[in-house]
């Protein structure tokens, strides 16, 4: 089986792209850019300059001329998961999970799991949809959230009885199959789907008084998610924070002494971890950016600090952070997840933040999906297909 954590992105040699995407967070020397064929060139026969990675896991993005497509947290609802994304343009209404969005990116905000029963196979969706988005010029990204990290440190309380199946079913997948990772993985979302199916019809539920099934789905999570393991190493690909052109993507928030500290640092510690299982969760400084937005609780794990609460400052004080995290990151405007809006989509603080994250889960408040769209720096929201070419709500940015 081919190894987990490489990444399948090509080394450029050094060029300007670094330059002109650096920040006041330093980067490393590893500028990326997303080539399918393995090749120094993006091969395609669009007139858009390429798209360019910097970090691994990606920190810095510059995608020039494309859209940008947001969508919040999915909580292992892989239904309402293709709704999000054929509403966002990207994925096919067919059910074959075809590449729709041309030489667009998508960006998810992380939390795919726990509270719904089809996490990996959202996962292996998405990596799916990122290999046929790069062969069309596009890209998928995906930002890690809290219950990405929760379930590597073992932390399986939000998991839902029908995850730990699939825990179950997968381990048994890969280990019947010869192919290279990259081939199972991609294939799990067509095959879960038959197993799932199986597994409804069978008289065998899930239930608390099979001891023995629910054994063997908490051992299979362990195995899967723990640092080192196969979808441990899946998420280490993903960062923590993701800025791409003027916007930074994370899941909960980001404050001025997390960008002080670098971004890129803060993705690749959390990154090594996830791969590392000889890693000393004590003494390694874990800057686990999961946070609950502007509106609550900022929760983080840096270094010794205590957790910061913006409940305790008003509206002025949170604006005047949001600015100095915007400058000093070089943004001109914040997207986030974790905390479901129950008024759908929407902008604060003159729209330098915006929420994302509506609940659509059916493990959460299961609400209708939508989608932020970023076209040459102006945000709207994306309700439902017929939305798609109305201005709901939009913001222009200069």
């Amino acid at each position: 089986m081919a190894s987990l954590c490489m990444n399948s992105l090509v080394p450029l040699s050094s060029s300007s792209h670094s330059r002109n995407l650096t920040t006041h967070t330093s980067l490393s020397a590893s500028s990326l850019i997303l080539d399918n064929n393995n090749n120094n060139s993006l091969r395609t026969t669009s007139t858009l300059k390429p798209i360019v990675v910097v970090g691994d896991p990606p920190t810095f993005v510059s995608a020039p001329g494309r859209t940008i497509l947001a969508v919040g947290d999915l909580h292992g609802d892989l239904k309402q998961a293709r709704s999000a994304l054929e509403i966002a343009g990207v994925l096919s209404s067919d059910g074959q999970d075809l590449w729709t969005g041309g030489e667009n990116v998508l960006i998810q905000l992380g939390d795919i799991l726990d509270r719904g029963e089809d996490e990996i196979a959202i996962l292996s969706l998405l990596r799916s949809l990122n290999k046929q988005a790069k062969a069309k010029g596009g890209a998928v990204f995906q930002v890690n959230g809290n219950h990405e990290t929760m379930n590597v440190e073992g932390d399986f309380r939000y998991a839902d009885s029908g995850g730990f199946d699939e825990c179950s079913d997968f381990l048994e997948y890969i280990s019947n199959s010869e192919d290279d990772w990259d081939t199972i993985f991609t294939g799990w979302v067509d095959v879960s789907a038959k197993l799932k199916e199986d597994r409804t019809m069978s008289t065998n539920h899930w239930g608390p008084w099979n001891l023995v099934k629910r054994q063997k789905g908490v051992i299979a999570r362990s195995v899967l998610f723990r640092p080192g393991g196969l979808l441990a190493c899946e998420l280490s690909r993903h960062p923590v924070v993701l800025k791409v052109n003027d916007w930074v993507f994370c899941h909960g928030g980001l404050l001025p002494h997390h960008v002080a500290y670098g971004l890129e640092r803060m993705n690749k510690e959390v990154s090594e971890w996830m791969r590392d299982p000889n890693t000393n969760d004590s003494t390694l400084q874990l800057p686990f950016i999961a946070t609950r937005g502007y509106d609550s609780v900022v929760w983080n794990r840096l270094y010794s600090r205590d957790s910061s609460d913006l409940m305790d400052y008003d509206a002025e004080q949170v604006s005047s952070i949001l600015e100095e995290t915007l400058q000093a990151v070089g943004a001109k405007a914040m997207v986030v997840g974790h905390t479901p809006q129950t008024i759908g989509v929407n902008c604060k603080y003159n729209c330098s933040i915006w929420r994302v994250d509506v609940g659509m889960s059916s493990g959460v408040l299961n609400s209708r999906p939508e989608v932020l769209e970023i076209i040459d720096n102006k945000a709207r929201v994306i309700r439902s297909e017929r939305d798609r070419y109305s201005e709901l709500q939009a913001a222009a940015y200069t």
